[in-house]
């Protein structure tokens, strides 16, 4: 890969894999500045387990932080969040693999119902008590949730399942399809349908509800969104899509040098000899690819930090490696390089990754590979 001039250090070095570190702290601090925006309740969202964080991890920091309630994507995601000892209530509202019903009273779930076919396949099912179930209504996004057209229908539905004893309506919920533009008019047309659902289930005789729209992006810009709880879940990592607050970043993500070199002028780096090397310099190589998360497509600006300098991302990405040009720097064998991490004027934030790669920074935390060994700060 690299032409070479000097020798890289001998292999003997005892070398550290690559590791993602999670911060309970960050995420503390995270629920912190949700709840002073807040009166309402949380619900930390630990779905793709926990933002790639760690759902456990993630969950116990937030809970221990004040949060009340737990979110998943799938009714199987619950049994380690118990199995670990919270006892929170937990609710989940994609499951891609359809509801287990006994597997939800089992666990305590609550569970989501989006249309009318979905609530019958519940009520076909026994499970030892009644469900808890939140109405899931679609308040602009055509993408889940019961139509406004249909909404009579799956009230009427759920009112029926609770005089048959299967199914208790706790809950009812929407998503803000234009809440990261931190806009409260863009916000309006959703919360509107949101009241407008609201008002529909209780004229049916129906319980007042626990009614939940916002995530990250509402829950720090607009209160009118709030309702009875919002759900955080990019914002536990540190994430804001809104781009309005200056959250903690809750992981750092380090790999070794595994091997450098001393290069003279004109070495081409990597496959294809996309960069050419433009004076004599010296290269590291770390064991971290596209297999790890880290994205092919990147800018000349990618760099990682060493020894509180940062150094660029030079040739292309591998599937297995990322090589850096440290310039008159040959740096040792097992050397800690920090990809990303916590702000701190030096260490590429994963807000940084994500402009380079011209992607989201939830595209790069969830999709951070398996071979990246988990560690809790």
């Amino acid at each position: 890969m690299i032409s070479t001039l000097g020798v890289s250090q001998p292999r003997s070095v005892d070398l550290l894999p690559p590791t993602l570190q999670t911060i309970p702290e960050a995420i503390g601090k995270n629920i912190a500045i949700a709840r002073a925006r807040t009166r309402s309740r949380i619900m930390a969202v630990v779905k793709a387990d926990g933002y790639g964080h760690g759902a456990v991890t993630v969950a116990r920091a937030a809970i221990a932080a004040g949060a009340e309630w737990l979110g998943t994507t799938d009714i199987a995601e619950a049994p380690r969040l118990r199995a670990a000892g919270l006892t929170v209530p937990i609710l989940t509202w994609l499951n891609p693999s359809g509801v287990d019903a006994e597997a939800a009273a089992t666990g305590r779930v609550d569970i989501a119902v989006g249309s009318v076919g979905e609530l019958e396949a519940v009520l076909e099912q026994t499970s030892p008590t009644a469900l808890r179930v939140h109405l899931h209504m679609d308040t602009g996004m055509a993408r889940e949730g019961c139509p406004v057209h249909e909404w009579d229908a799956l009230i009427a539905a759920a009112r029926q399942g609770e005089r048959q004893g299967k199914v208790r309506v706790v809950g009812l919920m929407g998503h803000l399809p234009l809440a990261d533009q931190a806009d409260s008019e863009a916000n309006a047309p959703a919360v509107s349908r949101m009241r407008q659902a609201r008002r529909a289930v209780m004229a049916a005789g129906l319980d007042p509800p626990l009614t939940h729209l916002a995530a990250t992006s509402g829950t720090l810009t607009d209160p009118a969104t709030h309702f009875g709880m919002v759900r955080f879940g990019a914002g536990l990592a540190g994430i804001d899509p809104s781009e309005t607050t200056e959250l903690h970043g809750a992981s750092r993500l380090t790999a070794p040098v595994v091997h450098s070199a001393t290069v003279k002028a004109g070495t081409p780096v990597g496959y294809g000899g996309t960069y050419v090397t433009g004076t004599p310099t010296n290269l590291s190589v770390l064991p971290l690819g596209y297999a790890d998360g880290i994205p092919r497509e990147i800018s000349p600006d990618a760099s990682v930090e060493i020894h509180g300098r940062r150094h660029p991302v030079v040739g292309r990405v591998s599937m297995d490696q990322i090589v850096i040009d440290t310039g008159a720097d040959l740096v040792p064998l097992g050397t800690t390089a920090t990809v990303f991490g916590p702000q701190d004027g030096v260490t590429p934030t994963i807000r940084d990754w994500a402009r380079w790669a011209g992607t989201i920074p939830h595209t790069l935390v969830t999709g951070i590979g398996p071979r990246v060994k988990r560690t809790v700060a």
